[in-house]
């Protein structure tokens, strides 16, 4: 049984429990090839800028020895604009479900009516999603820090990104998320608000326009490190050795 020190500042903003890994840990990799998007951070000026993402996961390829993370976006974007900038970016994916609770009695009614609020029972849809959150079919967020690049317009690695990447978010018609966002619409081309599924795919959308259209920037991340936590607020760090480099277990987890 593994070690677990209790969560503090050092354990969750520190890096001395960190491990090294040459390949992102099986349960990470679970996640990323489970969850339709992910979330990309960029920052540019000290302003951060938040993106939902259709995105593909290679552990590597003819262009990286590494794993890398796959996206492509409008080259008038914001996330764009930010990455030509700082490189610097932070991933969030995750296979969690959720449903939000009925919320409790407000404030304001507590307040005149001098009654405490009754609070609903919980769904069954609710208690379907907190057990699937319990299991191992869904457990984990992993936040992933990384290097990103423009891949070169034109080039044989574009190219080569750009067909995997538009492969990887090719969908069946009837595919639909728990959360109601279907194969044909939901979140933008690159993640920004424009009432089309990102990257295009889906039925009526022309699943080329966004993944393969001449205007189109092939993002690439280099994972960097990734953080793991689950539901419960358990907590583990891995760096990804560069190539060449050996393994160390330098820490712990983190819980």
């Amino acid at each position: 049984m593994e070690q677990q020190i209790p969560l503090s500042h050092e354990a969750s903003a520190g890096d001395t429990n960190m491990r090294v890994t040459a390949s992102l840990p099986q349960e990470v990799v679970q996640c990323i090839e489970n969850a339709r998007f992910l979330h990309l951070a960029t920052c540019a000026n000290n302003t951060p800028h938040v993106s939902l993402m259709n995105y593909t996961y290679l552990p590597s390829s003819p262009y990286s020895r590494g794993p890398v993370i796959v996206m492509t976006t409008n080259p008038a974007s914001k996330k764009t604009n930010n990455l030509t900038t700082n490189p610097n970016v932070s991933l969030l994916v995750h296979d969690w479900v959720s449903h939000r609770p009925s919320a409790t009695t407000s404030q304001s009614r507590r307040l005149s009516s001098g009654s405490s609020p009754v609070r609903a029972p919980p769904s069954s849809l609710a208690a379907l999603l907190y057990n699937l959150n319990a299991s191992a079919i869904s457990s984990i967020s992993a936040t992933i820090s990384g290097r990103a690049r423009l891949v070169d317009r034109d080039s044989p690695e574009e190219h080569y990104y750009r067909d995997v990447h538009l492969e990887n978010n090719t969908f069946d018609d009837a595919m639909v998320d728990l959360g109601g966002i279907a194969a044909g619409g939901g979140v933008a081309a690159d993640g920004e608000e424009k009432g089309v599924l990102t990257n295009g795919v889906g039925p009526g959308t022309g699943t080329s326009r966004f993944a393969a259209g001449e205007e189109v920037r092939v993002i690439v991340v280099g994972i960097r490190d990734v953080r793991i936590s689950d539901y419960k607020g358990a907590v583990r760090d891995w760096v990804i050795a560069a190539p060449g480099e050996d393994e160390t277990d330098t820490g712990v987890d983190g819980v």
